[in-house]
């Protein structure tokens, strides 16, 4: 923010428009509190002598927005095998990329990829950058952010979207510091604005009570992390062939191969690092032994909230669960209450779910948590109050005990099983 002394008139419109308290009068001329200052800029449209202005940052001049084409999605694997969120980004990424008329690549790192480069191929990806390195076969912060930022500056993609996992919102937002652009997080929808071609991200916003669409005008890449579990998988084409495009990276030319292959190109780096880009080292990775609770790929889910009165209400819950070949879910309410591992949770802070079916019992629908399982296929709600939010949103409304309702439902599916299974 500048002020011009020998224009202002010391009229001080500007310091009764400020909303921030950013603007005072010394001496006749108006004076700027850099602290308060946000830059919205309504001082400079009420100065009847044009005495204000706001300087452009260097960093923001020298960006040029029509350098970056492109979608990248970064993929990501664990013990070589791609991340189901990673398949659904490559189908999202590929209706963002026909939008935008632009090709779609996906990057991932690790060793022994050739497989995954296919997968990505399939499922929709024009081109795919392989990273392989020792370094690179578990995830690490330092070398994983190296390497990505090393490409998009190189690259110039114009939309970067990767999975909201663990390993994903640890990445994403270093990426996104170390090339000095934004990052929307835990994004429910994306989409291209047709006017302006640019992407539209969707999250929710005020402890999930709207939904905001954010966007990203000045800088590039647009970046985003999207929620497992709430873009659609198309099904893989293994017929797809992929353009050949050959990556320029600031390697050597003895450390730059490519493999073309029938399904597309493969282009492998073997990355370099420095002492500093290594200063974590894994010792060993520990699986903690509990059951699995796979909810984002879950057909069936049967969820509990503070309706079940108490940790042993879950038993009727986990038996029908267990009868249709479901996974149990749970609000928030009750895993902040113990009566429930956090792994069950399903809402705007757990986990974002899309099965066939999804059975709430005991679950009063706040927004927080419809956000999480609003796009199921089939919704039935099962609650004793009638004028629950649950009942606006679910396909087949039950008023009642789920005490006496749930383990009803459990034995009739045990008989419909049985005579299918005769």
């Amino acid at each position: 923010m500048l002020i011009i002394k020998d224009t202002c008139v010391g009229c001080g419109v500007c310091v009764e428009k400020c909303p921030y308290d950013a603007l005072s009068m010394e001496e006749g001329v108006a004076v700027v509190d850099h602290d308060k200052c946000t830059l919205c800029s309504a001082c400079v449209k009420v100065c009847p002598v044009d005495a204000i202005e706001i300087e452009e940052s260097e960093s923001k001049a020298k960006i040029d927005i029509s350098q970056y084409s492109g979608v990248w999605v970064l993929a990501e694997q664990r013990n070589n095998e791609l991340l189901n969120v990673s398949l659904e980004l490559v189908s999202e990424g590929r209706k963002l990329a026909d939008e935008l008329n632009e090709k779609l690549t996906a990057v991932v790192l690790g060793s022994d990829l050739s497989k995954a480069a296919k997968e990505l191929v399939a499922q929709g990806a024009d081109q795919v950058y392989i990273v392989e390195d020792e370094e690179l076969a578990q995830y690490r912060t330092a070398p994983y952010t190296k390497v990505i930022a090393e490409m998009i500056n190189k690259c110039k993609p114009e939309i970067v979207i990767l999975g909201a996992t663990h390993n994903g919102r640890d990445l994403g937002p270093r990426i996104s510091a170390r090339i000095n652009t934004g990052l929307t997080a835990d994004c429910t929808k994306l989409a291209i604005d047709k006017e302006r071609g640019i992407l539209l991200q969707t999250r929710p916003a005020f402890g999930g009570n709207l939904m905001a669409t954010i966007i990203c005008p000045e800088h590039r890449p647009q970046m985003s992390t999207v929620r497992p579990g709430v873009m659609t998988k198309e099904e893989a084409n293994y017929e797809r062939t992929g353009q050949i495009e050959y990556l320029e990276a600031d390697l050597a030319a003895e450390d730059l191969s490519a493999e073309v292959k029938k399904e597309g190109v493969i282009l492998k780096f073997k990355a370099e690092f420095s002492q500093e880009d290594l200063l974590t080292e894994i010792k060993q990775i520990v699986k903690e032994a509990h059951h699995s609770v796979n909810l984002e790929a879950a057909d069936i889910i049967v969820s509990g909230g503070r309706g079940v009165g108490d940790p042993k209400g879950f038993a009727v819950i986990k038996e029908l669960a267990e009868v249709l070949g479901g996974e149990v879910g749970a609000s928030r309410a009750v895993v902040d209450e113990g009566w429930i591992e956090k792994d069950h949770q399903v809402g705007q802070t757990g986990k974002t779910v899309k099965p066939r079916l999804y059975i709430a019992c005991g679950i009063s629908g706040a927004i927080q948590h419809r956000a999480g399982m609003q796009n199921a296929d089939l919704i039935i709600a099962i609650n004793t109050d009638a004028e629950a939010p649950i009942f606006n949103i679910c396909d087949y409304g039950i008023v009642g005990d789920l005490h006496k309702i749930v383990p009803m439902l459990t034995d009739v599916c045990k008989d419909i099983l049985a005579e299918e299974r005769k």
